[in-house]
This record gives C-alpha cells, sequence and structure tokens, in this order.
C-alpha cells in the first residue's frame, strides 16, 4: 500500500462524485427516520470541498484533510457535518507529517482518530444505529492488518438496519427505526467503498 497525497485526493475526488450520484438514495433513506436532507446536505459539502480545492490545490495530505473538513462543517446541515468534519479534521491533525499511509495498520489508527472524533462529538456507540457502525468495524479490520474487502464494508451498513436508533432524530420513533438502513452509515460505506481501489 502507497497511499499518497495523490491517491488521497482522487479517492475524495470520487467520493465527491458517488455523493452526488447517489444524493437522492441518500435522502430517500433519511426520510422514514430523519429530515430527508443527508444526501443534499453531503453532496452541498463535497461541491463546497470541491471548489475550495480548486481554489487552494493543497500539496500535503493533512491540508486536503483540512479542506475537506473546513467544508464539510461550513456547508453541510444537521448532525452530519459536524461528525464528518470533525472525523477529517482528526485525520488532517494525525497525518501532520505524513507523506503516505503505507500499510493497513496505519490506515486503521488513522479512522480510529476519526472514529474517536465522531464519537467524542456524537456521544454515539456501536449498535446506536449511526456511522459509527461503519466505521468502527473498518477501524477495527484494517488495525489487525487485514485487507478490507466491500463485502465487509456493506454488511456494517446493512447491520443498522436491524437496530434501533439510539441518537439524533430517528431515535424519537423507537422501535419504528428498526428496518431501516441509517443515512450516515450509507454515506460512511460509500466513503470507504471508493477508498478502497486506491488499498492496493
Amino acid at each position: 500500500m502507497d497511499l499518497t497525497v495523490e491517491k488521497i485526493q482522487a479517492w475524495l475526488n470520487d467520493f465527491s462524485q458517488e455523493i452526488e450520484q447517489n444524493k437522492h438514495m441518500l435522502s430517500e433513506l433519511d426520510t422514514p427516520i430523519g429530515d430527508g436532507d443527508h444526501g443534499n446536505n453531503m453532496a452541498r459539502g463535497m461541491a463546497a470541498y470541491q471548489e475550495a480545492f480548486a481554489a487552494q490545490q493543497p500539496k500535503t495530505i493533512t491540508d486536503t484533510f483540512k479542506i475537506l473538513a473546513m467544508s464539510l462543517i461550513s456547508k453541510v446541515g444537521g448532525a452530519s457535518g459536524p461528525l464528518y468534519g470533525t472525523a477529517f479534521m482528526n485525520f488532517a491533525k494525525a497525518t501532520k507529517e505524513v507523506t503516505a499511509i503505507t500499510n493497513e495498520e496505519q490506515l486503521g489508527e488513522l479512522i480510529q482518530e476519526g472514529l474517536n472524533g465522531i464519537q467524542l462529538r456524537g456521544k454515539a456507540n456501536v449498535d446506536d444505529k449511526t456511522m459509527v457502525d461503519v466505521w468502527a468495524p473498518v477501524a477495527e479490520i484494517l488495525k489487525k492488518n487485514q485487507p478490507l474487502t466491500v463485502e465487509e464494508i456493506t454488511a456494517a451498513k446493512e447491520h443498522t438496519k436491524e437496530l434501533q436508533a439510539k441518537k439524533g432524530r430517528a431515535s424519537y420513533l423507537g422501535e419504528r427505526s428498526i428496518g431501516h438502513i441509517d443515512p450516515g452509515a450509507a454515506s460512511s460505506a460509500i466513503l470507504f467503498q471508493t477508498l478502497l481501489p486506491y488499498l492496493n
């Protein structure tokens, strides 16, 4: 693995495009259990990132993550902006002197840093039916120096369907939140699925 700044920027560009293409699906997932705007919010945040990226043309991994964090915090409404923003700000802090991520374990530790930020800000645990339910297993797999697969990411996302929401607007629904995939978990799955081609 040699996850350079160029590869990270290509990954985030792919993520932007996938969010744009899947924004209706993400908002549809959000409609029964949230505000119905997760996809549009995320698409707006990623478009802001693309704009800021073009203007600033970052040369380091840290600066790239910082631009993404600031774009998401400033443009994405609801809980998603601050949660994703905090995760990527932690990525930025953790990659200060890093020119490339060279193995699964290093990547796993980085994702764990992002997850720590999400949990600190959102106070969510595993099985609360949030994006944590995708970030946590992804971090665990990589920290064990094991390759990450699309099946594992999909399984983590699908697992949120059978959970009752404990956080956010979805938690007000109680048992009625069961049977729906968490939209934050779905956008997180896209984040990690778009990363996979760059890990070889």
